[in-house]
């Protein structure tokens, strides 16, 4: 088997990599972009190890996150279809032809680019006519750089579609415009005419690239709400269904995966969430000063957040590194905003990492609450708009506004579709009350923790602890299977010691922290919550056995007072300017 090894370090996460191994002869390119080189190596036929990786920098082969780059030997084996909205997308591949058996392309992928890759001539995908063109290529070997649709893609309603579901084909579905620069041809009005002309159609690939996208986006100004899955109840409109000139013999399919068991994973993520960066930015108003959503793209983002919503502030929490994988200029959107006299603040909280978020979000709110007792109008804004930003926001009304967070929560996502870390505003709001309490919390419980002894089946497995009637009233662990014991105890945070009685003998856990006391016996240590801080730092969590949940609970008197003075030490404590670009 011929490896094949990468030799740049990819800006696409390992989850991303797409890898296949299968029999199959076709040739496949690597991009060096050290030296601006292409690589075409081709394997002895029946072995191929192939690897496939989204590739960056100033060249034609510059993606996005979610595309990736094939190469195939013709014929190719790809039905394609013009969709309603304009994009060229996977219809069907034949069965047993080079890219089914690449097991990388699948149905409803986007094609964005198409050509021969060892000469350099990618070409980008703008409609039928010059798709049809570059397919039709001599060449032996062709590349695809296709892209993957960010929601699974219903292709289960392609298994019942028949040709006249194909509606644009079959002329029940026109399209109508008085705008003729955005026909492909170019017709002209009579002169006894008003001038108005009007033009009917039944086929969309007579319309000119940006025209579908035109004609079906007349509001992409408006306030708009994340998108949930519900792909499952519309039919993908399709105009027209077409291939290369020699497509090879075999019968057309959707894909060798059992239909029964995909529809079974679509019916079970219908309520995920999925983050469309096509879409462009999408945000919500939450209150007068407050708007949450996705991340700026483009000048024109910044402009509508300044013309139209008056937006005089931007709170962002994506990183350099994720703007820069999704292909934002973050260097003229921050210029963008010093033109429009809009202050931006950068502050990176890593996407789904809940024990950063946890630690910084005392420091974000903060900033919220400095930047609106300036008067300025806060746009909050992550990747997704999904996590990060209205987290924040729920946490500054909890916090500062002393609204519980169970309001909070259904407040912000009543407003904004997304889908915040609850639990990490939880910790931190513990995090929070004990800076007040240094530490130790004298009150009712704050997290629940299972204690974890792992032994041998049939053993008797007690707990003691400070908490246990100060180490006098054992409390007996429950056999789980295995070797796994679990006790579990509600308790408030601090610092506490404990031991396990395994058959009548005293033991420590050695999969768990342990001390040495004055005495010389050693001891199981656990310390429950942390202590939030203005300059946050995520310190290494030593490994440990036992489970830590937080408790979420209405706070008493006393804890809302603590919260909202620790949330303010905070606040006051920072100065918003220094993270502004320079």
């Amino acid at each position: 088997m011929l490896p094949l090894q990468f030799g740049t370090r990819p800006l696409y996460p390992p989850s991303l990599f797409l890898s296949s191994s299968n029999a199959c002869s076709s040739s496949r390119i690597l991009y060096n972009n050290t030296n601006n080189k292409v690589y075409l190596l081709r394997p002895k036929a029946g072995t191929l190890n192939l690897r496939v990786f989204a590739v960056s920098g100033n060249s034609s082969y510059k993606m996005n996150l979610n595309e990736y780059l094939v190469t195939l030997e013709k014929p190719l084996g790809i039905r394609f279809a013009l969709t309603a909205d304009g994009k060229i997308i996977v219809h069907s591949l034949t069965k047993g032809g080079n890219a089914e058996r690449s097991r990388i392309i699948m149905v409803g992928d986007t094609l964005k680019k198409a050509g021969d890759s060892s000469q350099n001539t990618l070409v980008r995908i703008k409609d039928v006519g010059n798709t049809q063109k570059v397919l039709n290529e001599q060449t032996s070997s062709f590349s695809l750089v296709l892209e993957r649709p960010t929601s699974p893609f219903p292709i289960q309603l392609l298994h019942k579609m028949s040709d006249l579901e194909i509606v644009f084909n079959r002329g029940r579905v026109p399209i109508v415009t008085w705008n003729k620069t955005l026909l492909a041809s170019n017709l002209q009005s009579t002169s006894e005419s008003s001038g108005n002309s009007g033009f009917l159609m039944f086929n969309s690939k007579f319309l000119k690239p940006n025209a579908n996208k035109l004609l079906g986006n007349q509001n992409q100004r408006s306030i708009t709400h994340g998108e949930r899955n519900f792909f499952t109840e519309h039919t993908p409109q399709i105009a027209c269904v077409f291939t290369e000139e020699v497509c090879g013999d075999g019968d057309w399919g959707h894909g060798n995966f059992p239909l029964e068991e995909y529809i079974q994973a679509l019916d079970r993520s219908k309520d995920e969430m999925y983050y469309n960066h096509s879409l462009g930015m999408r945000y919500s108003k939450i209150t007068e000063q407050i708007y949450v959503g996705s991340c700026i793209q483009t000048e024109d983002d910044v402009e509508t957040l300044s013309k139209v919503e008056g937006i005089t502030a931007v709170l962002n929490f994506q990183s350099g590194t994720e703007a820069e994988n999704w292909g934002i200029n973050a260097k003229s959107i921050n210029e963008s905003c010093q033109r429009n006299n809009i202050l931006m603040i950068n502050y990176p909280i890593r996407e789904g990492d809940s024990y950063d978020m946890r630690k910084k979000l005392p420091f974000c709110a903060g900033l919220l609450l400095r930047l609106l007792r300036k008067n300025l109008r806060v746009f909050v804004t992550c990747t997704s708009g999904f996590d990060r930003s209205p987290a924040c926001v729920i946490a500054y009304l909890h916090w500062m506004t002393d609204v519980s967070l169970h309001a909070a929560y259904t407040w912000v996502t009543g407003m904004h579709n997304c889908r915040p870390d609850r639990p990490a505003i939880a910790w931190a709001t513990w995090d929070l009350i004990a800076m007040v309490e240094n530490g130790k919390h004298d009150g009712p419980p704050t997290h629940a923790v299972t204690f974890v002894w792992n032994g041998h089946e049939g053993e008797d497995v007690n707990l003691v602890g400070d908490f246990t009637g100060n180490w006098k009233e054992p409390l007996k662990a429950k056999f789980q299977g295995g070797s796994r014991h679990e006790a579990e105890v509600k308790l408030a945070q601090g610092k506490y010691y404990y031991k396990f009685i395994i058959n009548g003998q005293w033991k420590h856990s050695t999969a768990s922290p342990a001390e040495r006391d004055d005495r010389g016996n050693v001891n199981n240590i656990i310390v429950i919550g942390e202590t939030a801080n203005v300059r946050p730092s995520v310190q290494h969590q030593l490994k440990d056995a036992n489970v830590v949940k937080v408790i979420e609970r209405p706070l008493n008197e006393k804890e809302r007072f603590m919260l909202a003075k620790a949330a303010r030490c905070i606040a006051f404590s920072i100065c918003p300017i220094t993270l502004s670009p320079k």
